[in-house]
């Protein structure tokens, strides 16, 4: 249970759990199933690539923090208790709570800030490393804290018989999603929230709620369609500093002159005062991506695990986009933000291949069980990959694996 709750917590502490994930393993394998196979098969391939990295010795340092994609599932190979229900019960309730415990502690710390500082910037996201200002700590990130915190959302809101607290938790923690400012898991959940009142819910039994909602919804479509219309032009045509993925470097007047999802993918040459918005930038990573597989032979292996960063940076170079300065790291520090295609760049496409596995049986796995909050958990995993690299950080391995393995596991009893 403390391995769940880390990923709130230092990540020193998730390393000293993994020393003790090995006393519970035990001998005798008896809850073998393909999905909890496809973990230790994407960390041995992982693995494997420190014999084709361009930079085998990146590759071999960061390969232990991956270890959780082994371990984990052996110990719900070994340990058939941890997939009957009354355990994946207890593991969703005690982290859910943790997380609710988590959430409030930041909120009250952001209103003790800001009673002290009259600013609002505590409120919201997360802060620099050298200027805590956020919602959250960097170290933590908005959009992963999100994603954790939306699992215990969609925990207290798909229980049966809802308490007053329960509705209190649902209430703050949603708040907390808002607060934490990523349009991609905000707009994930308030769209899971709808579905799950639509078609899984008690009252979604009631044809007359269902009817009247979905005609509601429709009505408020063609309400605002103008408003919707003009801001996806703004989004693709002209200069915004909105997207569906957060910002990585904050706009100033050293960035001054935004640059457009348009220009992102076809000009030729940037200027060290042209920035990059959220959108904008994951699509400028994908052309570096489709690039760098043409000029090199990567594709099916990759350039090995953690080892693609030294090309992003010539790309950086090459284009002249802000390189940094004492207040921000540049542009070509920056990984893919995007798990498919940092998979694909350093694992090749057969690394690819087993990702979509995963997150197809992951899927397959949640609509067969009509568990939503399985549901919530895989639309969530498919989307967040979109714009971060989520396994590519610890607290994001942990997380995704200890999920993976908690909803994919099956009990042979």
């Amino acid at each position: 249970m403390c391995l769940f709750i880390s990923v709130f917590s230092p990540i020193i502490f998730s390393n000293l759990l993994l020393c003790t994930l090995f006393f519970f393993i035990k001998k005798k394998s008896t809850n073998i199933n393909f999905a909890i196979t496809l973990p230790i098969l994407f960390f041995i391939w992982l693995a494997l690539s420190f014999f084709w990295s361009i930079q085998p010795e990146k590759t071999i340092h960061s390969i232990p923090r991956e270890l959780f994609l082994l371990l984990i599932p052996f110990i719900y190979f070994t340990n058939e208790n941890l997939a009957l229900k009354k355990a994946k019960d207890f593991f969703l309730k005690t982290y859910s709570y943790s997380a609710l415990i988590f959430s409030c502690l930041f909120l009250i710390r952001a209103i003790f800030r800001f009673i002290i500082t009259k600013n609002y910037s505590f409120f919201l996201f997360h802060g620099e490393y050298q200027n805590d200002y956020g919602l959250v700590p960097k170290e933590l990130n908005a959009v992963h804290v999100s994603v954790f915190v939306a699992i215990a959302y969609f925990y207290f809101l798909t229980k049966k018989n809802k308490s007053k607290h329960n509705k209190f938790s649902i209430l703050i923690l949603l708040l907390f999603i808002i607060l934490l400012s990523s349009t991609n898991i905000t707009i994930i959940t308030f769209l899971l929230t709808i579905v799950f009142y639509l078609f899984f819910s008690k009252i979604s039994n009631r044809m007359r709620l269902r009817n009247s909602i979905i005609l509601f919804s429709i009505l408020i479509s063609f309400t605002f369609f103008n408003k919707i219309s003009l801001f996806v032009e703004l989004e693709l045509k002209n200069n915004t500093n909105k997207g569906i993925g957060h910002n990585v470097i904050n706009e100033s007047s050293n960035l001054s002159n935004r640059v457009t999802i348009y220009e992102a993918w076809t000009k030729e040459q940037f200027s060290p005062k042209d920035f990059f918005p959220g959108m904008a930038f994951r699509v400028y990573q994908a052309r570096m991506f489709c690039e760098l597989v043409k000029q090199n032979p990567i594709f099916w292996k990759g350039f090995g695990f953690n080892a693609s960063q030294n090309k992003l940076e010539e790309k950086g170079v090459q284009f002249n986009v802000f390189l940094g300065n004492e207040n921000n790291e540049g542009y070509q520090k920056k990984n893919f933000h995007n798990q498919y295609i940092q998979v694909f760049a350093e694992l090749g496409f057969i690394g690819f291949i087993i990702l979509l596995l995963l997150l197809f049986m992951n899927a397959k796995n949640a609509f067969k069980s009509k568990d939503f909050t399985h549901i919530a958990f895989a639309i969530l995993m498919i989307s967040l990959f979109l714009t971060e690299s989520f396994l590519w950080r610890q607290r994001g391995v942990v997380f995704f694996t200890l999920f993976y393995c908690l909803f994919n596991s099956k009990s042979v009893k």
